[in-house]
Parts: C-alpha cells; structure tokens; sequence
C-alpha cells in the first residue's frame, strides 16, 4: 500500500501515529525556518509541516514542490496548537509532521487556480479541464455525494423487492418528446438504432414479463434544446411495478425521498401534499409550482367583459384567454418604476405584451387612492376587481392578460422571481405531488398530443375517452420540489382497446402503430398486468440537494448548451471509411 490514511480520515485519535499519505498540494506557504503543505485527496485537506530544523535535506527539497504536484509523505500526527486550529476541515485539529516525501510526479501551473482562489473562471475554461476542476473539493463532495445518493437508492429500492435489470442502449425510436439521437447500423445499412430518451417500453414489458416490480439508474438520450437543468444525456432512476394503485406507487416514491433527504441531509418531510393539474395551474400558473412563494394568481376574467380597454377586451372574449392578477402584500413602496420595467422586461421572454399595475396607496380615497396608468380604462370596475384580490393598502397588483400559455408562463415565472427578488420565501424546502395531468393537449385544431406518452392510462372508461378527449385526465403524477420537477410517471395502459383508442385520439393509425409499437401491442395481447412507475431525474435531484445552480455541476462529464464536450471535443468528424462502411455519404457544405 502507497498509503496508510486518506488526508481526510485523520484526525486527533491518530496523534503519535506514523503516518504515510498520498495527494496533491493545494496550497503552500513558505516561512524562514518552516514550510506548510495543505494536501489534498479524495476525502479533505491536511496540513504538512516541513521544519528545518529537524530535517534540513527535506527542507531544501521542499523548495520544489510547487501547487498540483502529486506527494507520497511519510511522518507522525500530532496536534495543532490551539490558536491554529482550523474548525472548516475535519482535520482542522491536527498536523502531520514530515519526515520523508516522495515527489510522485510534477506539474504544470494548472489554467485555473484549485484552492479558494476560483471565483472568476468560466465554465468553458472549467469544461475544457473538467478532470481538473473535479479535483476541487466542492466538485469532489459534490460527486461524493451523488455517489452516496445513488448507494441509497439502491439500498432502498433492494429492501423493497425491486429488481435491477438493464435495458437495451441500442433499440428504436418512441415517442417520448424530444429528437432522438440515432446511431447508424453498419450490418443493416439504411437503418438506424435510436439511443433510449428512457426506457419506457421496456419497463412495460419486463412486467408483462412478470418481473413484478423492476428499477435500473439508466442512461437516457434526448436531443432536445439544452439549459441548466438539461443535458443530452443524463441519468434516471427508473421504477415500474404491477398490481399497485398510483397512490400505492407515489408512497414508495416519496418514502425514498423522504429517506434520501433525512438520513443525507438531516431534514425531516412531512407527508407530501397533492395538489391536481387543474389547481397548480388555477393558484401557480404553473404545473410544478415552487409553494416556498406564498403569491398566488387570482382570476378576474369575468369583471373584464365589458371593459373597452382593449388589452383586457380581447383576452376577455376569447375563450382561450386568461386574465389573472397577482397581489404583492406591502410591496407599493418597495418596487421602484424602474423595477418594474425590469419585470415587464421579464414577461416578454415569456411571450408577454406589457405587464399592468396598480399600486394602492389608500383603498378610502376609492379610485383617487390608486396610482396605476391602466385605472381610468377599467374604473367602472377597478374597485371590484381590488376585491376580489384581497388588495390592501401600501400593495402592488400585477396583472396579465393573453392566451392562457401566455399568461401562465409569464405570471407563474414573474411570481417566483419576485418572490424571490423580495425575500418572500417561507420555507427551505416544498415538496409536492401535482396529479391528475390532462391526456392531451391540443396542437392545432381537433388535432392532440400527449402530455406525458401514448401510455399512459386515462381516468375513466374507452367511451369517456373517445367523446371527450379535451376532458380527458391520466392517471399521473410528479413530485415536484422548489419549483423543479424531481419525478414523473403514471399508471401504463395495460388493456388493448384503451390502447387503440388512445392511438386513435392521437390520430395514430393502426398500420403505423402496429410499424411503431407491434412489440408492445403484442404484449398487451397476452395477460399484462395494471401497472406503472415513475422516473426520477437523478441529476436534478443531486443538484437540489447539494444546492448547485446547474446540472452541469453534478454530472462528472457533462456537455455544454450546445451539446459539445469540450475537453475531448466530441463531436467530431470521422473518417471517410467509417461512413463508407456504414453506407452513408456527407452532403457537401455549401460553398465547397
């Protein structure tokens, strides 16, 4: 063994002990007669002193040892004198005194500073010498701690009786999305694997194969456009069982967060709420709303129909519009006409044409009481309309008004940022489940979507669904936390013709669905059990919990927002006897 300790583990028990450690340095400090190491491994920091006056030879020697260079030292532990101490590491106690180092190998002077020194490096630079930054000790308990989620999970799910089966990376495509990532086949030229967006279909099939009750952290692949939330390819907890009701499942699913969350970080959950679809969307605007805000959206449609002023006239009428209010309590005074120009400027990313207002200074005074360049077009009103908000004095009342997406996008976005501009927060942390999703949702006219998948069950019977797909509602949920969707899923179609009439209402044909989905329809013919699961997003989930800002953050090699791994600078080209091959020929770049 190179060592005998990790620098992390030491701590005052080993006092008098002789001590062999291996790491990198990451900080030094070289006085007259002594010189101090802070070294660095997988599990913390350590101070190393060198004094010359016990070892003059080693002393000289340290005058080559520079920060990142790799050290084997060998000497005793002992304790730090008490003004010394560092209480932010946990071996902030002790130091080991040197006797012996060993120069591992050098290096050069990294591109970006690795100890406290990191503030102003950006992300490229950081993703370009990703096996750098992880060195880091925030990257490394970052990774650490992902490591220790997964290991809980699957200790979790083991006791349960879940079993954990892999499911093929190469298979075709299905509908869950997003563009799939294809890969070509080179025995089968013309043709084409997809890369899994998750493995849904498979999940379904291992319980028509009677597995019971199946879990995999798997490799999922979307090409989709990317953010801080999204990556091409990330990781899922994926769950799928049989013979249990969706409350049944959710249970399992939020027993393992509440678990995660108390034995990792110390914080105790009560028994998450349930809010449907059609209330998040009504109170939040929003289908996983962050319940840490208190603001909640009011609709005062109804008071706008006879109003002339056409920014809410239009919205009015329109039966697909929506006019929503939200009441900032005390916020009159707080928000500047230049902020709110900022907020304007918000909406506008959302879709939004202009953001309305009115400050109330004093509700006796009646209209005379409002300040707001929108009361004299609804002053009829105005005074109802404050009513129905719950207005006080020394408030502010925003509204939108527009197509409904419009409006729930833009109002449910400003109402997190000025909660969270102003402080406003109640809690640290608001879990939830949001149940009841619509079936589908219209993309033009008499023509729908999925929500979630074609798989996924409808309440109530075939006919329900063939004469009223707009009403339609699936048996689905997701467990949201702080506004981040963590967790989906649903109960499975599991019967043929509620199968067909899904397809049907989606305007899949038999043919092309027996081209697409013959393998499942198949299954569905012989004996497949209720079931349905969930999948957690591990990524997102780590990234909460560890209070990173991105994904990017907690995924070991991630990619950028346009999709490129920067330090092996895939995608690349290949060579022109590869896609010879696989029978497929570039097109030529324009101008070439």
């Amino acid at each position: 063994m190179m060592r005998t300790h990790y620098c992390g583990s030491l701590n005052e028990s080993h006092i008098g002990q002789q001590v062999t450690l291996c790491g990198w340095v990451h900080r030094r400090r070289d006085h007259s007669h002594v010189v101090f190491f802070d070294v660095r491994d997988r599990d913390g920091l350590l101070q190393v002193i060198i004094e010359r006056a016990d070892t003059p030879e080693l002393f000289d020697a340290a005058g080559k040892m520079r920060n990142e260079y790799v050290l084997q030292i060998t000497g005793k532990v002992r304790a730090r004198e008490e003004h010394l101490i560092n209480p932010d590491i946990a071996s902030g106690k002790i130091e080991v005194l040197a006797d012996k180092i060993e120069i591992l190998n050098s290096s050069e002077t990294p591109p970006f500073p690795l100890n406290d020194d990191f503030a102003n490096v950006g992300e490229e630079i950081r993703l370009k010498y990703r096996f750098l930054d992880m060195r880091r000790p925030e990257m490394l308990q970052r990774m650490r701690f992902r490591s220790q989620v997964t290991s809980k999970i699957r200790n979790y799910l083991d006791r349960h009786g879940f079993l954990d089966v892999e499911t093929p990376v190469l298979t075709r495509a299905t509908p869950e999305g997003a563009r799939d990532y294809l890969v070509p086949s080179r025995t089968q030229q013309g043709s084409f694997f997809a890369l899994p967006q998750s493995p849904q279909l498979f999940k379904q099939l291992l319980m028509v194969s009677g597995f019971d009750r199946y879990y995999q952290i798997a490799k999922c692949f979307r090409d989709e456009d990317l953010r801080a939330d999204r990556q091409p390819e990330f990781t899922q907890i994926d769950i799928e069982t049989s013979f249990m009701s969706d409350e049944e499942i959710m249970g399992i699913a939020e027993g393992m967060a509440v678990e995660l969350f108390d034995e990792l970080l110390g914080i105790k959950f009560d028994k998450f709420p349930r809010m449907t679809y059609a209330e998040a969307m009504r109170r939040f605007a929003s289908d996983k709303p962050d319940l840490r805000v208190p603001l909640e959206l009011v609709d005062v449609k109804d008071l706008m129909q006879e109003v002339e002023f056409k920014v809410f006239a239009g919205p009015a009428k329109d039966p697909k519009g929506r006019i929503a209010a939200i009441r900032v309590p005390q916020a009159a005074d707080k928000l500047t006409r230049g902020q709110i120009d900022e907020y304007t400027k918000f909406v506008g990313i959302y879709g939004a044409k202009g953001l309305a207002y009115i400050k109330v200074n004093d509700l006796s005074q009646g209209v005379a009481g409002l300040q707001s360049p929108i009361v004299k077009f609804i002053e009829p009103i105005v005074l109802e309309l404050l009513k129905r908000v719950g207005a006080e004095n020394g408030d502010i009342v925003f509204f939108g008004a527009d197509k409904a997406k419009v409006v729930n996008d833009a109002m449910g976005a400003l109402r997190v940022k000025i909660g969270h501009d102003l402080n406003m927060l109640t809690c640290e942390w608001a879990p939830l489940w949001v149940v009841d999703f619509p079936m589908f949702e219209e993309v033009g006219e008499g023509q729908w979507t999925s929500v979630h998948h074609p798989f996924t069950m409808p309440h109530g019977t075939v006919e329900d669904l063939k004469n009223n797909p707009a009403e339609a509602t699936s048996v689905a949920y997701d467990m949201v936390l702080n506004g981040t969707e963590i967790g989906g899923g649903s109960l499975r179609i599991y019967n043929p013709d509620m199968q067909k009439a899904v397809f049907e209402a989606l305007g899949i044909g038999e043919e092309e669905a027996q081209e697409k989905f013959s393998f499942l329809l198949d299954a569905l013919k012989f004996g497949a059990p209720p079931h349905g699961g969930l999948a957690f997003g591990l990524d997102r989930l780590v990234m909460l919990m560890t209070g990173a800002t991105s994904i990017r953050d907690v995924i070991a090699f991630p990619k950028t927002k346009t999709a490129e791994c920067l330090m092996t600078q895939a995608p690349a080209p290949v060579e022109g006897k590869q896609l010879r091959e696989l029978g497929i020929r570039l097109r030529e770049k324009v101008g070439e």
